[in-house]
């Protein structure tokens, strides 16, 4: 249960069950719309996400590091759509915008985990291309599967310990009588800002985590591709420097989306008075990239598409 504590005698404490997630709009209209808009995104990110997935494993040629972490952030993107998206959906058509607060805390720890995820994936994939260009007679000996595995399992260690930090911390705040999250889902922020605790250690950490478990992925992606274009830019060839480049281009792009994505919410954050606009923003973060990576892998890798294509081949000719 959380801690419900008024303004004026913070002695005075009850308990409550639940928050209020506000989400886009309170018209049915709107609503109605929004279900359709957000079912139809949550179904094309599944789907397309399970194809990569299942490309990846039935294609032979496709088993390479490379391809191991995008299957693994398929994987992260359906599971991350899948905690941000369910809930406002299932409410949506019960016309109740009730979470409660175990709920809320368990959706806020796993979105923490798939976020931080997503950033040590993304670093760990701008490693694997700067090892692949700038040492590709050591790649096989460098890039092992046990190599590929451990750094897996090192980025999941880490956001989950700093999910768990946060879910802790949050656990011990007491909650004003205001209890509506202007969201769609129970943000971190957001649900700080509910609070009449004392969050100054809360927001501390808020911003350590930040430094620590977003910019240090980050600054490992600009280091490997301050040195994966300085050694493309040594190669002699055109053809070479243009089959350098489109080895690391989907994976670029997924990271400006990313990272552009994650600028766009912090500025509105910070600019917008109205907490709603928030919540649209953080669409281009939490939900929008997730479906769009699938594509982007899709149609601008060569590999993917001769894989998908022989995949749909073998199971027609099952048929």
């Amino acid at each position: 249960m959380v801690r419900l504590a008024s303004n004026t005698e913070s002695k005075n404490l009850t308990f409550v069950l639940q928050f209020l997630l506000l989400g886009f709009t309170d018209d049915p209209e709107l609503q109605s719309l929004i279900f359709s808009l957000f079912l139809f995104i949550y179904l094309v990110t599944i789907l397309g996400n399970l194809l990569i997935i299942l490309v990846i494993s039935f294609e032979s040629p496709l088993h390479t590091p490379m391809y191991f972490f995008l299957s693994h952030l398929s994987f992260n993107d359906i599971c991350c759509s899948t905690v941000t998206v369910i809930k406002m959906l299932v409410n949506i058509q019960a016309n109740d915008q009730s979470i409660t607060y175990t709920a809320c805390l368990t959706q806020l720890f796993f979105a923490l985990v798939f976020a931080y995820f997503e950033n040590f994936l993304l670093a760990v994939m701008a490693y694997d291309r700067y090892v692949a260009i700038c040492y590709p007679l050591m790649y096989n000996i460098i890039m092992k599967p046990n190599l590929c595995v451990l750094l897996s399992l090192f980025s999941v260690f880490i956001s989950v310990i700093g999910a768990l930090m946060h879910t802790l911390m949050v656990q011990r705040l007491s909650f004003c009588t205001n209890l509506e999250i202007p969201h769609f889902f129970c943000e971190l922020v957001q649900v700080i800002k509910l609070s009449c605790s004392d969050t100054l250690i809360d927001h501390i950490m808020l911003f350590v985590a930040t430094c620590v478990l977003g910019g240090v992925p980050l600054c490992g992606i600009i280091y490997s591709y301050y040195h994966i274009v300085s050694t493309v830019l040594r190669i002699a060839s055109l053809e070479g420097k243009c089959k350098a480049f489109s080895t690391c281009g989907t994976h670029l792009t997924v990271v400006s989306l990313f990272y552009g994505a994650g600028s766009i919410l912090s500025i509105s954050s910070a600019l917008s008075a109205l907490p709603r606009k928030s919540a649209v923003a953080s669409v281009m973060y939490s939900v929008f990239p997730q479906m769009i990576n699938p594509f982007i892998y899709s149609l601008r890798n060569k590999d993917m598409k001769i894989a998908i294509r022989n995949l749909l081949s073998s199971i027609m000719s099952l048929e």
